[in-house]
């Protein structure tokens, strides 16, 4: 508690921070070897505090979700068909199929294939994965 000096109580105020200075913390938190820790600590901050800027900035990246209606809910119109081009390989060919799988976080990328044989599996794996 902070105390004048004629003894009276004075309320503490909290500081208040710029959008700038808010993005110029959490671009110093995204580069490769810093922690949000060091970061806090560089910049006089809680890091519970710049923790929840950051979340704060990857909710306001991440694109409005859209909800997607099933072939069967959504009318058969023109203005709501899609073109989607699919690759058709030859009769005679022979391709190796493989399902592959690419998760974003933030700057890291983990690109993953599968072989179509073991769906299942892939599944099963997925399902775990996004738990």
């Amino acid at each position: 508690m902070d105390t004048s000096e004629n003894g009276y109580r004075r309320r503490r105020r909290r500081r208040t921070h710029s959008a700038e200075f808010k993005a110029q913390v959490v671009a110093a938190c995204r580069q490769p070897g810093m922690s949000m820790a060091a970061v806090a600590l560089e910049h006089r901050l809680n890091a519970n505090l710049l923790r929840r800027w950051v979340v704060a900035e990857e909710r306001a990246r991440k694109p409005a979700l859209i909800e997607a209606r099933t072939v069967a809910q959504a009318p058969s119109t023109a203005a709501n068909a899609t073109f989607v081009p699919v690759e058709v390989a030859s009769p005679g060919a022979v391709t190796s199929q493989k399902i592959v799988i690419e998760v974003r976080r933030g700057p890291l990328v983990v690109k993953v294939s599968w072989p179509v044989e073991a769906a299942a599996a892939c599944s099963s794996w997925l399902s775990e994965l996004l738990r």
